[in-house]
């Protein structure tokens, strides 16, 4: 589902494909486009599910801000499919809840114990 001819710019140039995988299937996708709007048009709508209430998560804004269509994309966790530009033969994962789990900062410190951080101890040593 993309837009082949703009009602304003018209007909668009045709524009070669390449092919990466989402959780291990092929996606094919123009070249040149970002991982979001490359698995919109192939169908996927869900890219991760959330760490509280493990609902499901996809494109929201699309341009960044809300981060809500994080994969791991070789490898390498909570890229934005929105932001992330395809590249031919990437890997590209879902990214589950547990992933997420691990991904959370440590509880405790100074401001889960109501502290000031610049009260936790300064360079003077206090």
């Amino acid at each position: 589902m993309r837009i082949q001819d703009h009602p304003v710019l018209g007909p668009l140039p045709p524009t070669p494909t390449v092919t990466f995988t989402f959780d291990g299937v092929p996606v094919q996708a123009l070249e040149g486009e970002c991982l979001a709007a490359a698995l919109w048009a192939s169908g996927i709508r869900i890219l991760r599910h959330s760490f509280s209430g493990r609902q499901p998560r996809g494109m929201y804004c699309g341009v960044g801000h809300c981060y809500e269509c994080r994969v791991t994309v070789n490898g390498v966790r909570d890229r934005r499919a929105c932001l992330t530009p395809v590249v031919a033969g990437m890997d590209v994962r879902s990214q589950p809840p547990d992933l997420l789990e691990e991904a959370r900062p440590a509880v405790g410190g100074p401001v889960a114990e109501g502290r000031k951080p610049e009260a936790a101890g300064g360079a003077d040593g206090s």
